[in-house]
């Protein structure tokens, strides 16, 4: 049997399309505040998509807009005959007593279209399940899932776009950031670090390595503290690795100095360390930082959680500690296969949300087969695609961890891998006992390093 959706029109209001129009033809202000509610795929019509594109083209170029412009710039186009010719164009006008109202007709182009994405989005995520295999029911969902959430933040996916606006958005980047208008990327906390990254990147995978017990998963937390606790930014750990309670006796030691051993036991807090707990917690209890510690995380439900917290709280960070705790409950070849799909769809998480995931990931035995111990990129554990995926790649040092007396209390992190600049060594002070990275003093003197 046929497929009743099929035989329907689509969702639609000529009589408000042509209205918008009609205000547009009207009012150079109600082509700004049209063009900011509406894009030219919102219209059902033809048409009046190629009216649309033919008004915001003049308004573009900063010409006057009115009936005989756009009718001259849709002849030299060659597409007055097809919209109707000029007649069609004062019938327009006529259709609307004042150009006012624009908005409001907008608004109904504009919900009018979001039922048509429904319908769409409903029908291929139909088809999907209908032409699946049983094995490929995750994907499916996760598919069904991505076209939900596009077409909720009303994105447009567009395959291509010529270079020439591309390298305009690019230069108008560049300029916004000369003259400071122009947000950095979500800061680490870390000044050296955020001076050669510029914070870290909406879109890009950043990498956490280190051997056991090196600091991966404290430096991937003060991450999470500066920008949720320091700078109001929404961010979410998915600890596989520590429960909420342990993560957060961290997150209290590291704010409040007060050590991480006192935490674990009553007789340490004094009165004062009490008073210093309570200020923490009246100034925290609001603060943007989400923490989820459900066992056996799989892949997919990363996914939806972090896409929900995008639309309810405009998230600005992600952190996973750890990749090789992730589970997909699928059978594969490999588990280097399973952690290179996690790895990918990482990344392609980061530029679907436009946010930066931070991904801890641990390193092989390799760094202790070497002299000086320092690990290297190649030491990325059971898989080679986290170095290709990743945009960034931190590899955590700490040489007092294999001889007390080497640089006792300090570190070294190894950008090992920074697609977008130059790689470096950034030498921090670690602080065990309050579970932190702190930065170096200003006359620290690095000598023999």
């Amino acid at each position: 049997m046929r497929d009743a959706l099929f035989d329907r029109v689509p969702p639609h209001d000529d009589d408000a399309e042509m209205a918008v129009l009609g205000g547009m033809l009207m009012s150079k202000d109600a082509i700004g505040e049209v063009s900011q509610m509406i894009d030219v795929t919102d219209f059902y019509q033809p048409k009046h998509q190629t009216i649309y594109d033919a008004i915001i083209g003049l308004f573009s170029a900063s010409q006057p807009v009115d009936v005989v412009l756009v009718a001259n710039k849709l002849l030299a186009d060659g597409d007055l005959d097809k919209v109707g010719g000029a007649d069609y164009l004062h019938s327009l006008v006529a259709s609307v007593p004042t150009a006012a109202n624009a908005t409001y007709y907008a608004d109904i182009v504009h919900q009018r279209a979001v039922l048509r994405n429904v319908i769409a989005a409903g029908t291929k995520i139909a088809q999907l399940g209908y032409s699946a295999e049983g094995s490929q029911a995750e994907d499916v969902v996760n598919l069904a899932q991505a076209e939900v959430y596009e077409m909720s933040v009303g994105k447009v996916r567009q395959d291509y776009q010529a270079i020439g606006p591309v390298v305009h958005d690019a230069l108008d980047q560049l300029d916004k950031l000369q003259n400071g208008q122009m947000e950095k990327g979500v800061p680490t906390g870390f000044t050296d670090i955020d001076d050669v990254t510029q914070g870290l990147q909406p879109g890009q995978m950043i990498v956490v390595a280190g051997r056991p017990a090196m600091g991966k998963s404290t430096l991937g937390i003060d991450f999470a503290r500066a920008a949720s606790l320091h700078h109001g930014m929404t961010t979410i750990v998915f600890s596989l690795e520590m429960s909420k309670v342990e993560l957060a006796q961290r997150i209290i030691s590291a704010e409040t100095n007060i050590p991480l051993v006192a935490m674990r036991r009553a007789d340490d807090i004094t009165p004062e360390r009490w008073n210093t707990l309570n200020t923490f917690w009246n100034k925290l209890h609001d603060a943007p930082l989400f923490i989820d510690d459900s066992p056996n995380m799989s892949l997919m439900e990363i996914r939806a959680k972090c896409r929900r917290l995008k639309q309810t709280n405009d998230l600005k960070l992600v952190v996973i500690d750890y990749l090789q705790l992730m589970t997909s409950g699928k059978h594969v070849e490999s588990r280097q296969q399973e952690v290179s799909e996690f790895s990918r769809a990482l990344k392609l998480l980061a530029k679907e949300l436009e946010v930066p995931v931070v991904a801890l990931s641990q390193l092989n035995r390799g760094p202790e087969m070497r002299n000086d111990k320092k690990p290297q990129l190649s030491d990325l554990r059971e898989s080679g695609s986290i170095e290709q995926d990743a945009d960034v790649v931190f590899l955590v040092h700490r040489p007092d961890f294999y001889d007390k007396e080497d640089r006792p209390g300090e570190a070294d992190i190894i950008m090992a891998k920074h697609r977008n600049g130059p790689t470096e060594t950034f030498h921090l002070v670690f602080q065990g006992d309050r579970s932190r990275f702190n930065n170096m003093p200003q006359d620290y003197n690095s000598q023999g390093v």
